[in-house]
């Protein structure tokens, strides 16, 4: 069997790279499909990526790095802004004055930020996204706790061992969690040390709910939050009718339709 050139083996692995970046998981045998290459040689080239922090390696497959792969988060809070903007002001309405809350990353409950320091209410916030305190640092009446961890640039988030402890030393009220796809099975997220963090809130908190817009359903990501029947709400956009279709099993006591 002829040799293959080092520069045929760094092309093939930066298209997996993009690939990954583009399609966030894909499994080993998906792999070797696309770029018709041996299960070993699959193998390999993760391995290598992985060293090289262009990806993650999971069980069976192998995701793109958590933070590059997320788009700045100026940019992101352009995309599906008007369902954000509903799914946002439906939150806020769960919130009272002397709460202690926690707002998860993401854009959505940026957006949820945004209205909280246009109508003040005296709150505890913690976070552990730098957009949501930043947001909130000069609301007087909000006093803002941030969340210690690594900090991942793209997504303007700290997270991390540390994160998910310190996480443990608040009670909540009500937390308002983000996550990536929500399918028959439960609500999901690409990695595990955000699925930690949302997990140790959940067990800190009275109420939670997910915070999800209607592009994220009938997907799947590498990594389950919780199955429904553990979640206490949902809030969407979309009616009801429309996310129990994809085989969710939301019941509608703990669906919010923004």
């Amino acid at each position: 069997m002829p040799r293959v050139s080092q520069s045929v083996i760094d092309e093939r692995r930066q298209a997996m790279t993009l690939l990954l970046r583009d399609r966030a998981y894909l499994p080993v045998a998906e792999l070797c499909k696309r770029f018709r290459i041996s299960e070993a040689t699959a193998r390999r080239d993760l391995e290598a990526l992985s060293r090289q922090k262009s990806i993650v390696r999971t069980f069976g497959g192998a995701m793109a790095d958590y933070d590059q792969r997320f788009a700045p988060f100026a940019d992101r809070l352009k995309v599906a802004a008007t369902a954000k903007a509903r799914i946002a002001a439906r939150a806020v309405e769960l919130i009272e004055s002397g709460m202690t809350i926690f707002l998860d990353a993401g854009t959505t409950l940026f957006t949820v930020a945004d209205l909280l320091r246009k109508r003040p209410m005296e709150l505890q916030v913690v976070t552990n996204s730098l957009a949501v305190a930043e947001k909130l640092a000069h609301v007087t009446e909000i006093e803002v706790h941030l969340l210690g961890g690594r900090l991942l640039p793209n997504q303007a988030v700290l997270l991390g061992d540390n994160t998910t402890r310190a996480a443990g030393f608040h009670q909540y009220d009500l937390a308002l969690l983000g996550a990536e796809a929500m399918d028959e099975t439960g609500v999901w997220n690409s990695a595990a040390n955000v699925v930690e963090l949302q997990v140790a809130v959940i067990g800190q908190a009275k109420r939670h709910a997910l915070c999800m817009d209607g592009r994220k359903l009938g997907r799947r990501a590498p990594t389950l939050l919780a199955e429904w029947d553990a979640l206490d709400m949902l809030i969407c956009e979309l009616p009801l009718a429309d996310v129990t279709a994809t085989g969710a099993d939301v019941a509608e006591k703990n669906y919010l339709q923004a």
